[in-house]
């Protein structure tokens, strides 16, 4: 049976990976600027126009969306210490990528914020208030080691990148979804480096590695939900079809899944083979929920139009 890793050795070999990783991401990823994104022209000072509902350019489940997305991205100061903890050992490739993500992270709230503040969008002292609460919360990674990191980590840049993108597209706002769609270019770029070192520890403890990728499908859960009213929000952002089960399902999970080639991988020990089994019923389970939200989702829509079209034909 093969040895298994710690986190230190497993740090050690993967370290020309993550330079390699990290000198791709260096040449692809583009410099911006938050303040290009921004329409300054805008603004007005809140002391002589306090803020009052009528003026948002984003109204219900797209203000909703904005705010759980922002809120997320003002917990950076956590995420750093967890990814510090779980990567920044000595002074190489990893210390130097925790450096250069959190520094592109931080670029995301700075813009969003901008953007929901000059334009009137939602309340600025809730916003201020939900960042307190949020950062004061903190984020805490429950005792993962870094395999389970790593795999959390690839799942949850893809989720975030499609609920930001998906957010912008909701908002019928073009500098909103011109907004969304710079950071996530952000994310996928993250996902990507996070993935491939997954990868390469595939190579190195499989049946580790397929363990990790196991227990974080089967328990995954956004950095967010720690935010006040979470369950709420996340059920009207699923509602609007923003990040539901199907999207989940269909666009963060298995992707990854089939990139890594988990069902297909051989040789693994009794204990990775278990998780994989465990791991097939879940995916199995999942899809039939989700069905199930869509079949309901479309039920309520279509009870909806039948409504809206019989009080047409009274008037």
């Amino acid at each position: 049976m093969a040895v298994r890793l710690t986190d230190r050795e497993l740090l050690a070999e993967l370290e020309p990976v993550a330079e390699e990783e990290l000198r791709r991401h260096e040449q692809i990823a583009d410099e911006w600027f938050p303040h290009d994104y921004i329409p300054y022209s805008m603004g007005r000072d809140f002391d002589k126009d306090p803020w009052t509902p009528d003026q948002s350019r984003l109204t219900g489940v797209a203000q909703t969306a904005f705010e759980v997305n922002l809120l997320t991205e003002d917990n950076l100061p956590s995420y750093h210490r967890e990814i510090h903890e779980m990567f920044g050992h000595g002074d190489g490739a990893w210390i130097n990528w925790v450096h250069r993500w959190t520094a592109e992270e931080g670029r995301h709230s700075i813009v969003l914020r901008d953007y929901l503040v000059v334009t009137r969008a939602m309340d600025p002292v809730e916003l201020e208030r939900g960042r307190m609460q949020q950062v004061m919360t903190g984020y805490d990674k429950d005792g993962k080691d870094t395999l389970r990191g790593m795999a959390y980590v690839s799942f949850q840049e893809l989720a975030t990148r499609i609920s930001h993108r998906n957010t912008g597209r909701y908002s019928q706002d073009p500098v909103a979804d011109r907004i969304m769609a710079r950071i996530s270019k952000d994310e996928n770029l993250h996902m990507i480096f996070y993935r491939n070192l997954l990868t390469a520890s595939m190579r190195l403890d499989p049946s580790r590695a397929v363990e990790a990728i196991a227990a974080e499908v089967m328990a995954f859960e956004m950095p967010g939900a720690g935010m006040r009213n979470f369950q709420r929000k996340s059920v009207e952002i699923a509602t609007a079809g923003i990040y539901d089960l199907r999207v989940h399902h269909d666009e963060v999970v298995w992707p990854l899944l089939r990139h890594w080639r988990i069902f297909e991988l051989e040789g693994l020990d009794e204990a990775a083979e278990q998780a994989r089994e465990q791991l097939a019923g879940f995916l199995e389970g999942l899809d039939q929920l989700a069905t199930r939200y869509e079949d309901k989702r479309a039920a309520r829509e279509a009870r909806r139009a039948a409504a809206a079209a019989t009080a047409g034909a009274r008037a």
